[in-house]
């Protein structure tokens, strides 16, 4: 196939009664979103929608979601997935930089996309409640686009200065749709399990390509609160892979005994690291369901590397590269390190993206020699599997000497009552910086943060030790679940807050 347009519609095709969503009490048929999609393809044209033209899509998750993607891929443009999360404020740089000509929202999103709209006249609305609900029996006829055609722009979060967006092709990212339908070894009768929201690039691949591009169907989630009407719908609607982050499974891991999800075969830990006290929490509840963990970014379509399905299943790390992808780990002057040395991960391989939209110096700064420097430190085993040791960015350094924050975060998960942590540095005028843990508790733990610094000395070196522990009701978190360490930064630390260390 050339595009996913071509891709998905070979699938409706295939597929045409069979159920594509599950949402809620209702079932959509292949051909219901196929004929949806073309109505959507046909009305963008009609609006002078061109190929290459970029596409928003401002929606929380929804059958529409599907629709509004493959119809505006179909018309030829370029979708760009907005995040619902964020206030107009924050999205309008990226209407801008992408030079966003339509905007598919919902009425739920009125007052933010009034705003937007004051600010940007340019840009031109279509709700999916204008959408027919009976759209009839129509094919989808996608405009030509090519492999290496622009398909996507994903927009990174920002946490250091404005977005990116990354140019992902439709050659990028069937490429990892076909290799994590190898490496998770989908089935036509597999029913995933969307949860997190549909615009990151997560869900986008695995969540919604890799199903519908090949025969299998989605259950979305209406909603995770509370709890128990998420676990009652993936019980109820029979879901088999469950794609989703750390505190997903730090929540399931906590159900009460009788519990079961008989119908899933497989979860996959994605969108930030999986501490190994949460593992295996959940591989002492439900032994008979593997919870593997991945790696990706949105600059690799964005799979790079997964545990095997079948094992072994190393806690700790990030399993090996899907197919024909490669990662290798590299010094500053961008020579191979051998197994067990720390240094920068890289990408390699047809899921990696073009480069950042309208940003020529970045993207000259994101490559080197031809492989994607990821900003992840990490090392190589000897039997192939990955090990991210923390970001580059969030390295700490006492008396030179290198601190990874990940490593405290996954002992502060060993003291009883943590529910998260984040660890960052603090400038020190004597070691350079010393670090800081933040940490929020479980419902009704009584807690003295000394105790918790008294456990810390028998796990970790003297200079690894937090010099304070700040109690918070929640971290700072994206709407995929990532914690805002530049948040925590700015944070004031009020004195009856912290311990010494």
């Amino acid at each position: 196939m050339e595009n996913l347009a071509q891709a998905f519609s070979a699938s409706a095709t295939r597929n045409v009664d069979k159920p594509a969503i599950v949402w809620g009490d209702s079932t959509l048929a292949y051909g219901h979103l196929e004929s949806q999609a073309a109505w959507l393809a046909d009305e963008l044209i009609a609006r002078g929608v061109q190929p290459g033209d970029r596409i928003g899509l401002w929606l929380k998750n929804c059958p529409e979601f599907v629709t509004s993607l493959f119809g505006s891929l179909a018309a030829g443009a370029v979708v760009v997935p907005m995040n619902n999360f964020l206030k107009p404020i924050e999205i309008r740089y990226a209407i801008a930089d992408a030079g966003i000509r339509v905007i598919i929202s919902e009425q739920g999103l009125d007052a933010g996309l009034a705003e937007l709209v004051a600010a940007q006249p340019e840009v031109s609305v279509l709700r999916i409640e204008d959408f027919p609900t009976a759209p009839g029996s129509r094919p989808l006829q996608p405009v030509s686009r090519r492999r290496n055609d622009l398909a996507m722009l994903i927009y990174t979060s920002g946490t250091t200065g404005k977005p990116k967006g990354a140019m992902l092709t439709h050659g990028n990212l069937l490429h990892n749709v076909e290799s994590c339908r190898q490496m998770l070894e989908l089935r036509a009768h597999d029913r995933l399990v969307v949860l997190l929201p549909m615009f990151h690039s997560f869900m986008m691949t695995v969540g919604l390509l890799l199903p519908l591009l090949n025969d299998a169907s989605v259950l979305i989630v209406k909603s995770l609160h509370p709890p128990k009407s998420m676990v009652a719908e993936v019980l109820s609607r029979a879901g088999t892979l469950l794609p989703a982050m750390a505190a997903v499974f730090r929540a399931l891991s906590q159900l009460p005994s009788g519990v079961e999800f008989p119908s899933l075969r497989l979860c996959v830990s994605g969108a930030g690291p999986l501490p190994a006290e949460i593992l295996k929490a959940f591989n002492a509840r439900f032994p008979g369901t593997p919870l593997i963990e991945g790696y990706g970014l949105s600059e690799a379509s964005p799979v790079v590397s997964v545990n095997p399905i079948r094992g072994p299943w190393i806690a700790g790390t990030i399993g090996r590269p899907i197919p024909d992808v490669e990662l290798c780990v590299q010094d500053e002057l961008g020579y191979p390190l051998p197994d067990g040395v720390d240094g920068e991960l890289c990408v390699r391989g047809g899921n990696v993206m073009q480069g950042y939209w309208n940003a020529a110096e970045k993207t000259a700064e994101a490559f080197r020699n031809g492989w994607l420097l990821t900003g992840d430190i990490g090392h190589r085993r000897p039997d192939g599997f990955f090990v991210i040791t923390d970001r580059k960015k969030d390295m700490l350094k006492a008396n030179g000497i290198n601190i990874y924050p990940r490593e405290i975060e996954e002992a502060i998960h060993r003291f009883p009552g943590i529910r998260e942590c984040a660890v960052i540095g603090e400038p020190d005028d004597r070691r350079g910086e010393r670090p800081i843990a933040f940490i929020s508790l479980d419902e009704g733990v009584s807690f003295d943060s000394r105790d918790l610094l008294a456990f810390l000395k028998n796990q970790l070196a003297d200079y690894k030790i937090p010099r304070r522990v700040v109690a918070l009701s929640a971290l700072p978190r994206t709407a995929t679940g990532k914690v805002l360490k530049t948040t925590l930064r700015e944070l004031f630390l009020p004195a009856e807050s912290t311990v010494e260390g």
